[in-house]
Formats: structure tokens, sequence, C-alpha cells
């Protein structure tokens, strides 16, 4: 099998918002989770007074990335109570998809395999095919999660990473540390790497998310990765983090070293800035989603089987029995509006669409009208 993956069905949509574009179709694109809310003020400035600085122009290694992991490592231990090594179980990364890729190869050798919910972020299956990776789908719950007591025996046996994303793109499901022990759990019991996706950390509606890492005994099998994309509206200055198992982090930083040389030293002072953001700025950004979701939610009520949104700027919608998503997709960007069909997103998605709350709530009304009058 090829390390090259397939073209993505999001590159199919991408053509047809072109196409309609040219055309004078004025779209209304919740197909991509770039938000229209803005950052705080406060990384703009650090960035603003960084090119200012000569002393960022050159090559950023280990050592020009300490200011920023301790950030990092002071914000997790200030949210979770846990103390985290800078030097050792922290690594900067040029987005958390980037690590996750880099991760895969540092963890694993070809054909071992993967375990990871049948819906998922599309690149978590690019990155295992890069990896060459096989694969093993987890059924989801009804309520979203991966059903880890539907994985058989002999293939938890087999299996060497298990990968998890909660608060969930697409789906918006929500983990409680109930489950996050159960997932931990298996992950002792069978030698399994654990890497959760915690890039929705800061998107729950109610509550706080919770963090597989913080969980007694997780260190040594634990990698989380966060990022500044979603929490503090910054996804084009592509910054994240990885914590966890020195071993696992200095795995990772090995084969980065060969790849890369981090990210802009102006753009980890942002990181910094933003690291420092109170919460009630983020937990503000949160609610402006919860109340998009909210009212898409009840404009879509009986067109689209929708979960319950409890977290993220996505919602997660079940077609009519017979509706091919991708069709649905092409035929509604005619119409003025794009969404992401479900099939991009796993073999679980099929029939499904993800639509992303960064429109104002107008908007989406707008939207969710079109879509009715499209079923």
């Amino acid at each position: 099998m090829s390390r090259v993956p397939e073209p993505s069905v999001f590159l199919v949509v991408d053509e047809a918002k072109r196409r309609a574009r040219e055309r004078g179709v004025e779209l209304i694109d919740l197909s991509i989770g770039s938000t229209d809310l803005p950052p705080p003020e406060a990384p703009l400035m650090a960035l603003r007074e960084a090119l200012s600085d000569p002393r960022t122009y050159g090559y950023c290694l280990k050592s020009c990335t300490l200011p920023f992991l301790e950030a990092a490592t002071t914000w997790y231990q200030g949210r979770y109570g846990v103390p985290l090594d800078p030097k050792r179980e922290a690594l900067a990364l040029i987005g958390s998809q980037e690590g996750l890729a880099h991760l895969l190869l540092a963890l694993t050798e070809p054909e071992d395999l993967l375990l990871l919910p049948e819906v998922a972020y599309p690149s978590y299956f690019g990155a295992a095919r890069v990896a060459s990776l096989r694969t093993y789908p987890i059924p989801l719950r009804p309520d979203g999660l991966a059903d880890l007591k539907r994985v058989p025996e002999a293939v938890l046996r087999e299996a060497k990473v298990l990968l998890l994303n909660y608060p969930n793109n697409p789906t918006g499901a929500v983990a409680d540390w109930g489950y996050l022990e159960e997932a931990l759990a298996l992950a002792k019991r069978y030698g399994l790497w654990l890497i959760h996706d915690n890039p929705y950390v800061d998107q729950v509606y109610e509550g706080e998310a919770p963090s597989p890492l913080a969980l007694p005994g997780a260190k040594e099998r634990v990698v989380e990765f966060f990022s500044l994309s979603k929490s503090y509206n910054l996804a084009g200055f592509r910054l994240g983090f990885a914590l966890g198992s020195e071993e696992a982090i200095g795995r990772l930083e090995r084969v980065k070293g060969v790849i890369d040389f981090n990210q802009y030293a102006g753009i980890l002072r942002l990181g910094v800035a933003a690291l420092q953001t109170p919460r009630e700025v983020t937990r503000g950004y949160a609610q402006v989603y919860r109340e998009r979701a909210l009212g898409m939610a009840r404009a879509l009520e009986g067109a689209l089987a929708l979960l319950p949104p409890r977290a993220t700027m996505y919602l997660w919608g079940r077609l009519p029995q017979g509706v091919d998503d991708l069709d649905f997709a092409l035929r509604l960007v005619e119409r003025g509006v794009a969404l992401a069909p479900g099939q991009g997103f796993g073999p679980g998605g099929r029939g499904f669409v993800r639509i992303a709350l960064v429109r104002p709530l107008e908007d989406l009304l707008r939207a969710a009208r079109i879509i009715r009058e499209a079923l």
C-alpha cells in the first residue's frame, strides 16, 4: 500500500465552492472550522513587538522554545493540578496536526495497528497512511464516544496505539473522567500508547473538559496534544504543544529534529501571551458557539438527526435515509451553503454532515432554511 493518502472528498467540495463563486454564488461556508471570532489582543501585540526584534529572525532550536513550553506546562498545572517538566515532558509543535503525524512515526513501525474511532478528524487516517499503519475503526456509541468495549480482545493484544479526541471533531461528543479512566486502563493492560488530541479543551459549553494525562499513572503512556488554533482563534499561526510521557516526547523530538526547526520565535512569544489569556475570555468564546449550536439545532429539528450539542464549533447530523452525504454537500453548494460530507471523517461518517458554526447566528439560520429546502 502506498504511503500517499488518497485525494480527499473535501477537495471535491472545495472545487465545487470555487466554481460556485466564479458563477457569483454567495456562499455561507460552514465546511471548515475556521472561526469568524477575533483572537485576544495580547498575543497579537506580542507578535507585533517580536517582528521588530532581530533576535527572533534566526532558527529556533529547543532552548528557544523553552519560554513557550514553560508557559504551556504552567497553563496545564493551573488547569489540572499536574506539574510537568517543560524540558522533558513538553514539546512545541507547528500545529497539533503536525505533531500527531510525527508522533505516529516516532512510536510505531510499518504495519503496526492503530485503534481510532470510526468517525474521526480526517488527518488521523492520513497520518496513519503516511506511517504505513493498519487501522481498526472503533464503532461509536449512541452518545458519539468510541465504544471501547466493542474492541475484540485479539485486536487489543495486537494494537500499538489508541488515538482519541474529546471534545470531538466532528461529533462534538464529550468524554467524562470515567471514560478516560477506562481508556487508560486499557492502555496499561495491553501496553498501548494512549494519544489524546485535545484542541477543543476550551470549547466545552458547561464545566471543564477532562484530560487523561491528569489521571494517576498516566505519564508513562499518555501523550496529549493541545493547540492555540481553537482556544484563542489563532489557527493560521500554526502553534501547538505536546505534553506527556518523557519517552514518547523524546522520540517525537528526535523525529522532528530531522524535519523542522520549530515555529518562528515571534509566534512562540504570541503563544506565551495567548496561554496567559484569562479563562473568562475563552469561556466567552465557548458561549458564542453554544448559542449558535442551540439555535442551529432548533432550526434543523426534524430535518437532520443531530447529536445534542455539548461542545466544539460543530454540529454532527445524520441525513435522511438514502441521502448520500457527498452528493448532498455538492448540491447544497449550488444553493449557497457549504457543509463537510461525513464520509470524509472515516467509515462511520457516511450519511452524515458536519456543520461548522463559524458564522453569526443570523447566517446560520439562513443556512438552516436552505438545508431544509434541499432535503
